[in-house]
C-alpha cells in the first residue's frame, strides 16, 4: 500500500511567533508537513516559485508587498491553493476581499489567544480547512475564454431569487452583482459560507461593485426590490412572508443554503428562484429542489467556472436543476426570471 504525500504547506506571516505557532498546530497532524516560511510578501511569492507547496496560509498585512499583492503574483507565475490567515479588525477584512479576488480561496480569523484550550480549537479549525484545501484543483488566475451558451426562455418572474455559495463564492458573487440593473424589481437573499468576522467586510465589498444595495439582513425587517440581503455573522437567514428571520446557526455550513432556498420554496412556490454556486459539500441541493418541485425557476454553476463543484454538482446530481450556466451566463438568467411577466406555472422548474 502506497504512504499518501503530506500536504506541503509554506506559512507566511510577519510575525516570528504567529508562524512558529501556526507551524506547531499545523504539524500536530501527520497529512501535513511545513516546507517554508515567510515574514513578507516579496519572500513569499520566491518561495512559492522555489517550492511549489500545496496550500499557503497568508497574512495580509506584511511588510513591502502586501497579501493581496503577493496572491496576485502567486497566482499568476506559480499557482497554489491560498488560505488567508488574517486578524479581521481595522484594514483585515478589507483586505481579505480583495486577497480572495486575486485568488485566495477561503478566509480564517486570527485567534485572539496565544495558548490554551481555545488556540487548540483554532488550531483544528486550521488543519482542517488547509487538508480541504489541499483537495482543491489549482486554478491560475491567467484570463481564459469562456462560451457562453444561448439561455432557454423561463416564461416566468419570479418575486425573489436566492443564492447559496461557499468555497470561490464571493467572486462568483461580485461577477452576478456587478452585471444585474439597479432597478431589479426583486430582492435578492444570499447563504455565503464565511467565517464569522468577516460577513460586514464582505458586505462592503460587494457593495463596490455593485448598483444594487448590499445589506446584512435585520430580524423582522420587510425585503425590499432592489437589495440584496446576508445574514448576520453566524447566522441563518430565512423569509417568512416577505419578512427577513435570523437565527443562530445550530452547526454545519453557516449560513445554511438550505434553510434558506427552502424557505423562499414554502413562502412563494412557483414565484421563488434559486440558484447554488461553487462551493464544497452539498449544501444548497436539497433546498433548490425544493424550489423546483413547488414551480420555481432554478440553475446552477457549471463544473468549467467553479472553483469547487461539490455544491453545484450535488444540485444536479439530485435534479434541482437542468440547468448547468457558466458563470457568465447567471446573470442573464436571473434577469430573465425577474424582469419576464408572470405565467402560471404549469409545475415544472428550470
Amino acid at each position: 500500500m502506497s504512504i499518501p504525500k503530506p500536504i506541503r504547506v509554506l506559512v507566511v506571516d510577519d510575525s516570528p511567533t504567529m508562524v512558529n505557532t501556526m507551524a506547531a498546530l499545523l504539524t500536530q497532524d501527520s497529512r501535513i508537513e511545513i516546507v517554508g516560511r515567510a515574514g513578507d510578501g516579496n519572500r513569499a511569492v520566491s518561495l512559492a516559485r522555489l517550492l511549489r507547496p500545496d496550500v499557503i496560509t497568508m497574512d495580509l498585512l506584511l511588510p513591502g508587498l502586501d497579501g493581496p499583492g503577493a496572491i496576485a503574483a502567486i497566482m499568476a507565475d506559480a499557482p497554489a491553493r491560498i488560505l488567508v490567515v488574517s486578524a479581521v479588525a481595522d484594514r483585515g477584512a478589507e483586505l481579505g476581499f480583495q486577497a480572495i479576488r486575486a485568488g485566495a480561496l477561503e478566509l480564517i480569523a486570527k485567534p485572539n489567544v496565544t495558548s490554551g484550550e481555545e488556540l487548540r480549537k483554532w488550531g483544528k479549525e486550521l488543519v482542517n480547512s488547509v487538508c480541504l484545501m489541499a483537495e482543491v484543483p489549482v486554478i491560475s488566475r491567467r484570463p481564459r475564454r469562456e462560451f457562453t451558451p444561448p439561455l432557454p426562455s423561463t416564461g416566468a418572474r419570479v418575486d425573489i431569487f436566492g443564492l447559496a455559495a461557499s468555497t470561490g463564492g464571493p467572486p462568483a458573487l461580485a461577477e452576478i452583482l456587478s452585471r444585474l440593473p439597479k432597478d431589479l424589481p426583486v430582492p435578492m437573499v444570499v447563504a455565503q459560507h464565511i467565517t464569522e468576522g468577516f460577513t460586514p467586510g464582505m458586505v462592503r465589498w460587494l457593495s463596490q461593485v455593485t448598483q444594487l444595495s448590499v445589506n446584512i439582513a435585520k430580524d423582522g425587517e420587510r425585503l425590499e426590490p432592489s437589495k440584496v440581503y446576508f445574514p448576520l455573522d453566524g447566522h441563518d437567514l430565512t423569509i417568512d412572508r416577505g419578512v427577513a428571520r435570523l437565527s443562530r446557526t445550530r452547526g454545519g455550513p453557516c449560513p445554511s443554503g438550505d434553510l434558506l432556498l427552502s424557505s423562499l420554496a414554502r413562502v412563494y412556490g412557483a414565484r421563488a428562484g434559486g440558484g447554488v454556486l461553487t462551493g464544497m459539500g452539498d449544501d444548497g441541493a436539497r433546498g433548490l429542489l425544493e424550489i423546483r418541485r413547488a414551480g420555481g425557476l432554478t440553475c446552477a454553476q457549471d463544473e468549467l467556472t467553479s472553483v469547487v463543484f461539490g455544491m453545484p454538482k450535488a444540485a444536479l446530481d439530485i435534479g434541482a436543476t437542468d440547468q448547468a450556466l457558466p458563470l457568465s451566463a447567471m446573470p442573464d438568467f436571473i434577469r430573465q426570471c425577474c424582469m419576464k411577466p408572470f405565467e402560471r406555472s404549469r409545475g415544472e422548474g428550470s
